[in-house]
Order: structure tokens, then sequence, then C-alpha cells
């Protein structure tokens, strides 16, 4: 997982558009931390938007 938030979002919208039914198929299937993932988004302005299944 990349360290830098905005290199975050682009690799974790690219992984739910093109892999993955929701956000929690993600975290369990790449063993990374929900809270931790959306705590880091969320500090540049992005939250998660199950409908789009993206951070927007």
């Amino acid at each position: 997982m990349p360290g830098d938030p905005n290199m975050l979002l682009s690799y974790v919208n690219l992984k739910l558009r093109d892999f993955y039914s929701d956000l929690d198929a993600m975290c369990d299937d790449m063993d990374v931390s929900k809270t931790e993932i959306e705590e880091k988004l969320k500090n540049i302005g992005y939250t998660y938007n199950s409908e789009r299944n993206q951070f927007v």
C-alpha cells in the first residue's frame, strides 16, 4: 500500500474498480486495515461511497 495519501487514493480506487465489489472485500483479501485507509483518506477530504464503490 502506498504511504502517500494521494497515491493511496488512486491505488485503492483502482483496486475497487477493477477487482473488488466493496471496501470490506478488498481489505479482507489484502489483509489491510479498513479503518487506517479510511482515516488516511479522510485527512485529504475523501470518504468511501458504497454506492459508487470508490472514495469520493
